[in-house]
């Protein structure tokens, strides 16, 4: 099964695996990276929530009214989605170290080194039905676990922050490559905003001498790179 990845900028991505469409930190208003706007995602099964700053949390609820999809968040997170008019059955509560399955994917919630006002902030593994694994840091700084994170997955794509200043920078993150063993790695969480990295130089640097096997791949806003298993 081939996975195609879309960037909307920041950390905001959209995955499409055969029918299944999953959409993770839609920040789009007030994202300058972004591309276009959220009415553009026509379609979703599932909507991720790695934590809630606004950065993050974006235009979720408007997402999942406006497609039917159901959004995964940290428990502490669930009532106050509701509360925007999400229905109950519509909103999947879990925390860290557990797994739901759902539309036939595993999902396993795992921390982030980060901040958050409500709960935890929190990162994603995803299992798909043909094995591709793929692991959604969310905003972190480099923690050693990351290491346990390959030992229990083997993760096929990791899509970590290098941006520096909210979460780790390009050398860290080309180091968490090496521990989490990515076969590849998308960059994210840079060039948004002017106290970001700008863009993947160093980072590219640092893989090659760090995890010289993880291949990077490079999206810009608003394009899509298609990976298979």
């Amino acid at each position: 099964m081939n996975h195609t990845f879309t960037w909307h900028g920041h950390s905001n991505f959209m995955i499409e695996s055969g029918d299944k469409t999953i959409v993770i930190d839609p920040f789009f208003e007030g994202n300058p990276s972004a591309d276009t706007g959220y009415d553009s995602i026509k379609s979703a099964d599932l909507v991720l929530v790695t934590h809630d700053h606004g950065d993050h949390v974006g235009q979720a609820v408007d997402i999942c009214k406006a497609t039917g999809a159901t959004l995964v968040c940290l428990f502490d997170l669930v009532e106050g989605f509701i509360e925007q008019g999400l229905a109950q059955d519509k909103v999947i509560g879990m925390n860290i170290g557990g797994t739901v399955e759902l539309e036939g994917i595993k999902i396993k919630m795992v921390q982030a080194m980060h901040s958050a006002a409500n709960g935890a902030p929190a990162g994603f593994i995803i299992t798909y039905e043909d094995g591709f694994c793929v692991y959604f840091a969310g905003d972190t700084g480099l923690f050693s676990s990351m290491e346990l994170f390959g030992k229990f997955h083997d993760i096929d794509v990791a899509m970590l922050p290098m941006g520096g200043w909210f979460t780790m920078d390009s050398k860290e993150a080309a180091f968490a490559c090496k521990m989490l063993g990515c076969k590849k790695v998308i960059p994210m969480h840079f060039g948004t905003f002017p106290i970001l990295e700008q863009n993947t130089s160093k980072f590219s640097e640092y893989l090659e001498g760090f995890a010289p096997g993880t291949k990077m791949v490079e999206i810009e806003p608003g394009k899509s790179a298609t990976i298979a298993r």
